[in-house]
């Protein structure tokens, strides 16, 4: 199939998940033999049209003219990906289906959507009200909005977990047949990277006898940052030899390094900044245990990495990673926003390194098992196929209902049965919502 997906954010441009999210998934497409485009917005010192692992990717100005502000910005963007779209149609490219990612290419996926009369999915990958605990400000409203008319223009919608799934029936009541829940998934081989001297690598972070706590996320409120630094007092009573790196960076960068000033704790923590993927999993491979206590997390594809990467873990017990890592089994889960129940299970793995291998063992199986993304890749195409066709028969109507039972249940994983039932489906039954 041709596929055309929008992504405000692409790697090198990496500001949160979505990029990697979006990467991973059309790079594996482009393998599994789909001719996959990527638009996204453009970025410092990196040309604008480029083939990295089979994806044409072309990356569009968002900064001509000036906007004076945000919402100017996003609406430039939007204007530049039609019109790279249209320039690509034009050529003779023409796409079967259109793949937006998230509300900022929402406008553009609307009007490209009705233009070449294709059907557009939309992934969800996050929302603003779950971001915000609620809707706050008329900036945050309007986000809003812009999510709902995302959802009620796609075809389909895709979430990364049963808890979006929720939410997004919750906020923005879209109908339970238009949903499917098809988790991320991670490239295993990405985290054998990693620097050639790991020791000399772990003595510019910490001492030889100090164990290492890790963070690597932005720096936002809803990634619980602040719950990690007021559990470090209470993990320094109990295990003084131990230092936290935190990497990454963001609007409470700040307040984080005062907050730390406060707590008396900043010489027991190092804030790298942001970093890049090798010393992200040299960190990794130097760490005791990584620690994500996040108040908000759809997905949570950290957790894979870590997973992937084979360190022991730590996560809030809430969203998606509520759905990867089952407590004492192949991870710790600890109540979120609760900094004694984080610091009580950081402590339990540093004072248990048996038990920490055998969590470990586990959740590397779990990624092999599970989180593959050539099967992820497979289930996202056959969504694809179900949408690319407009006149689909009652069969087709049938087989297409028994995929979304598969998909939207969490048997994501046995696919074999997605394949049993997508085998014959070359049309969708689903038609326009206009």
């Amino acid at each position: 199939m041709k596929v055309l997906e929008l992504s405000w954010e692409y790697p090198p441009k990496v500001i949160g998940g979505l990029a990697r999210a979006v990467a991973d998934l059309s790079e594996t497409l482009a393998i599994q033999g789909h001719d996959v485009r990527v638009l996204s917005s453009d970025y410092p010192d990196v040309v604008n049209y480029e083939v990295r692992n089979g994806v044409q990717v072309y990356r569009v100005n968002s900064h001509y003219p000036h906007p004076l502000n945000f919402l100017d910005s996003v609406l430039y963007l939007n204007f530049h990906l039609i019109e790279k779209a249209n320039q690509l149609w034009n050529e003779g490219w023409h796409w079967d289906v259109i793949h937006a990612h998230d509300w900022l290419v929402g406008h553009a996926a609307k009007v490209l959507k009705h233009s070449s009369q294709k059907p557009m999915i939309a992934t969800i990958h996050a929302t603003e009200w779950g971001r915000n605990n609620g809707l706050h400000s008329d900036m945050q409203r309007h986000i809003s909005d812009i999510e709902w008319w995302l959802t009620y223009e796609a075809y389909a919608v895709i979430c990364c977990s049963h808890y979006m799934v929720r939410e997004l029936q919750r906020i923005f009541q879209v109908p339970k047949d238009k949903l499917y829940m098809i988790p991320n998934g991670v490239k295993v081989e990405m985290f054998s990277e990693h620097h050639p001297n790991l020791q000399e690598f772990r003595g510019s972070h910490a001492h030889p006898d100090e164990q290492i706590i890790y963070y690597v996320g932005r720096l936002v409120h809803e990634k619980g940052v602040q719950v990690l630094l007021d559990a470090v007092p209470k993990v320094l009573a109990r295990m003084p030899k131990t230092k936290f790196v935190i990497s990454g960076k963001g609007p409470g960068e700040r307040e984080l390094h005062q907050r730390a000033a406060q707590l008396g704790v900043a010489n027991r923590i190092h804030f790298t900044g942001f970093i890049d993927d090798v010393t992200r999993n040299s960190l990794y491979r130097v760490a005791d245990v990584a620690v994500f206590p996040s108040l908000y997390e759809p997905f949570g594809i950290v957790a894979l990495e870590a997973m992937a990467a084979q360190v022991s873990l730590v996560v809030s017990d809430i969203g998606g990673f509520a759905e990867i890592i089952a407590h004492g089994k192949n991870g710790m889960t600890s109540y979120a926003g609760n900094s004694q129940s984080l610091a009580d299970n950081i402590v339990t793995l540093l004072q248990a390194p048996e038990f920490a291998k055998k969590l470990r063992y586990q959740a590397y199986q779990d990624i092999l098992n599970k989180y593959q993304l050539s099967k992820i890749a497979e289930q996202t195409a056959q969504v694809y196929q179900a949408m690319s066709g407009r006149h689909g028969d009652n069969d087709s109507r049938d087989l297409l209902s028994r995929m979304k039972s598969v998909v939207l249940h969490g048997r994501y994983q046995e696919t074999q049965d997605l394949n049993a039932v997508t085998s014959t489906v070359t049309k969708s039954s689903r038609k326009e919502e206009e």
